[in-house]
């Protein structure tokens, strides 16, 4: 670990700032940085240039000039999200909202908004309604989630594996993470083309965000409907009878944040990782070597490309000081987790790897941490490896730094990821992901049941005037014949069909695990 950050003279108060038109204002009041307009166009150079003026909490300004804090640092984050005696959720009590500064159409209004849902509440509600959500997320199973990935992602492939060309954005990573979400919410035939482009454009704030936002609380509230007069075992239904008796407008909400908090996450985790093993060279070599397996690799990404680069917000709920500086009763503060995943003071060589340390701020800490974590892992790790599984010879079809991102606060998103390949064949979605030819399948049966005799082979005409089983008579069967029939075939003689060899435990152990 290496020193704390210094601090320039001391706490600093936002309320000291000098006055609108003074000199010092040269970006913004007070001269702070603003997150938004000329000079936020790479936010990631942007809080390091924070870090080195402010320390590990920098005053920082929203669109129209709000001030809050942003938290730079990752025991500063740790401490903040930890600490609910001192730091809150509730936006209700965030002094520029109480003052009258923030206008009802605000950008972040979205974010900024409290609603009734555990991500905003505090104390008994909190437990209550986090409470029903955490349970709901225990019922389900790791193994049957990994399978039905496992052929989502065949599904997902064979639609492009024939054409040797993809955009792993559009056509891989923003589709697993809503077919996935839908099956374990209990609505799987919502998925489709349309679904997932609702998804994408309620999240971009685009003018038609609204209704694609409607389109997707319709569903959720016609799974809610469906739950309530007919639970099933899914999520939805859990949540529904829940001891914690959630109305059906918490269930829809809760459906909605789970859904949308989810899907946005995986889909920057998925591509995130499958870029990082398509450009970085000793990433791909070390999976290659088995030196990391797909899912240290996801580990990584989520270090280096943490999904959500920021999450609004905190708030103080008392004067305290957090990083040298300041902070006043109604604050508002940001948790990031991408600055605070590349503290200096945790990553002094931001090139090593960081194998087996899940220390990571990716998926948040204390209270608030997220309940949904494994399946975003899940996803991710199973996805990734079927796709390599399919592919091994893809490779990116575009120079690394034609790539382009949208940012924003909350996200780095990749726009698209185009690779190529040698056209593939489509494969069943019910066997492991291969990239060689599936073999003929053999005859199951029950375990216990008599072995079966194989059937007769198909005789080719030329071959019909060859006495045939039915007419040559059976030969006597000598002592060796009888006892061991399948020793006295040659080489060359046709092998009867039967149970195919069983793998190792070892063997068995992982195509458990991975679902398959």
């Amino acid at each position: 670990m290496t020193p704390e950050h210094p601090t320039p003279t001391g706490p600093r108060d936002l309320a000291l700032d000098p006055p609108a038109g003074c000199p010092a204002h040269v970006r913004g009041p007070g001269g702070l940085a603003r997150l938004y307009g000329p000079g936020a166009e790479d936010l990631n150079e942007l809080y390091e240039r924070l870090r080195e003026e402010h320390g590990p909490v920098a005053p920082v300004l929203l669109h129209d000039d709000l001030p809050m804090w942003m938290v730079l640092g990752h025991a500063e984050n740790l401490r903040m999200v930890r600490t609910p005696s001192q730091f809150t959720k509730d936006s209700r009590i965030w002094s520029q909202l109480l003052q009258g500064n923030v206008r009802p159409d605000h950008p972040l209004m979205p974010h900024i908004a409290w609603q009734p849902i555990c991500a905003h509440a505090e104390g008994d509600e909190h437990k209550r309604l986090r409470g029903a959500v955490t349970a709901a997320m225990a019922t389900i199973d790791d193994r049957s989630v990994r399978r039905y990935i496992n052929r989502s992602s065949q599904r997902l492939v064979n639609r492009f594996c024939e054409a040797g060309r993809a955009d792993l954005v559009g056509d891989f990573a923003e589709h697993l993470p809503m077919a996935v979400m839908c099956h374990v919410l209990g609505m799987p035939d919502e998925y489709n083309d349309k679904m997932v482009h609702a998804a994408r454009d309620a999240l971009k704030g685009s003018e038609t965000a609204v209704a694609s936002h409607e389109y997707v609380v319709g569903a959720l509230a016609r799974l809610t409907a469906r739950r309530r007069a007919k639970p099933e075992e899914d999520f939805t239904s859990h949540l529904v009878t829940h001891p914690a008796g959630l109305t059906d407008d918490e269930v829809r909400e809760h459906l909605r944040l789970v859904l949308f908090a989810a899907y946005e996450a995986t889909v920057n985790l998925l591509s995130n990782a499958l870029r990082m093993v398509l450009t970085d060279p000793r990433f791909l070599a070390r999976l290659n070597g088995g030196q990391m397996t797909v899912a240290e690799a996801v580990e990584q990404s989520l270090w280096d490309e943490p999904p959500f680069s920021t999450i609004f917000g905190y708030f103080a709920k008392q004067d305290t000081e957090l990083g040298g500086q300041r902070i006043r009763r109604g604050d508002g503060l940001f948790f990031a987790p991408a600055p605070g995943n590349v503290d200096p003071r945790v990553r002094p060589d931001l090139s090593a790897h960081m194998q087996g340390n899940r220390s990571h701020l990716a998926f948040g800490s204390g209270p608030h941490e997220c309940p949904g974590q494994d399946i975003g892992r899940a996803i991710a790790d199973v996805g990734v490896d079927a796709l390599l599984m399919r592919l091994p010879d893809v490779q990116l079809d575009c120079s690394e730094d034609e790539l382009r991102w949208t940012m924003s606060i909350a996200s780095r998103h990749l726009v698209e990821l185009p690779v190529r390949f040698e056209p593939k064949d489509q494969q069943d979605v019910k066997h492991k992901p291969s990239h060689a030819p599936i073999p003929p399948q053999r005859l199951t049966r029950p375990v216990g049941a008599p072995p079966q005799s194989a059937p007769a082979p198909v005789r080719e005409p030329a071959a019909a005037a060859m006495p045939t089983p039915a007419q040559a008579p059976d030969p006597a069967p000598t002592p060796a014949s009888a006892s061991a029939p399948a020793s006295s075939c040659g080489p060359d003689a046709p092998r009867p069909d039967g149970p195919a060899p069983r793998p190792n435990a070892w063997r068995r152990f992982l195509a458990w695990w991975r679902g398959y």
